[in-house]
């Protein structure tokens, strides 16, 4: 088993106003002009949300190879956060496939970047929230964090993006590619390692972990008053659909899930 990272001290931290009411937590929507409904779902979930911020915990995208990308697909969907971030704080955590996200997207969308972890605090009543795409607590996955590693080094993201964008799009193929021959072995994915996320949690001082990566949306008792919320992967013609948020509410902050719900789309 690998070990996981350590955190750094202080982990950053976004601290919610008062006036946030509701605050909605969504990943691994894996967007791609292949999947036209998906995209319409959440384009239509965007502009009708009636909560006060957006925290997208990774894999916003199927794979993003560079924020020089400005193919129609692409976008469409900046301009569908664009439009989302001129209302409410939208905040954005690169995952294991938009990890070449970069500050030019960012500008470019008004979305606010964040650190993998980070806490939000929501304040003397509410829970504080460890926030991760989940993909490094994955320890079982050997192959998958030596790779994580390499690609998350500056001079790799540097020399990758000097390449051509053709060359950069033509490996993004071969990624999607590999991805769905092992779909198709119906290979089970390591999940996040539970005594990892116990000491990711004490180490931040937060009571809730909310992660994406593993596409297995539960919720998770960790024992001493700790707890594992795993946020949906989002597919529109799956049986049933596959379209969830995870929602937090103030007013239901005393609750046992801490005000945490999980809103089907045409709930949301």
């Amino acid at each position: 088993m690998s070990t996981p990272p350590l955190l750094p001290q202080p982990v950053p931290c976004v601290q919610a106003p008062a006036h946030w009411q509701c605050v909605d937590f969504m990943s691994d929507l894996h967007l791609d002009a292949s999947e036209a409904a998906t995209f319409d779902a959440w384009a239509h979930y965007m502009a009708h949300t009636p909560a006060d911020a957006l925290f997208i915990l990774g894999d916003l995208f199927e794979v993003w190879v560079g924020d020089d990308n400005q193919d129609p697909f692409a976008l469409q969907c900046m301009a569908v956060l664009k439009a989302t971030a001129q209302r409410m704080p939208v905040y954005f955590m690169c995952g294991n496939r938009d990890f070449l996200v970069g500050a030019t997207l960012l500008k470019a969308t008004g979305m606010q970047g964040l650190n993998d972890p980070t806490v939000l605090d929501l304040g003397a009543t509410g829970p504080r929230i460890l926030l991760s795409h989940g993909d490094a607590l994955c320890l079982d996955d050997h192959d998958y964090l030596t790779f994580r590693a390499q690609v998350r080094q500056p001079e790799w993201q540097a020399a990758f993006l000097a390449k051509p964008l053709a060359e950069r799009q033509a490996y993004a193929r071969s990624i999607r590619q590999q991805s769905e021959a092992r779909k198709q072995t119906h290979t089970d994915y390591a999940d996040v390692d539970t005594a990892a996320a116990r000491a990711w949690l004490t180490a931040s001082h937060a009571q809730v972990l909310i992660h994406g990566h593993t596409h297995k949306p539960a919720s998770h008792d960790l024992s001493h008053g700790l707890s594992r919320w795993v946020l949906s992967d989002w597919h529109a013609t799956s049986q049933p659909p596959r379209l969830e948020v995870l929602s937090w509410l103030r007013q239901n902050e005393q609750n046992p899930t801490r005000g945490l719900c999980r809103l089907p789309l045409e709930q949301a």
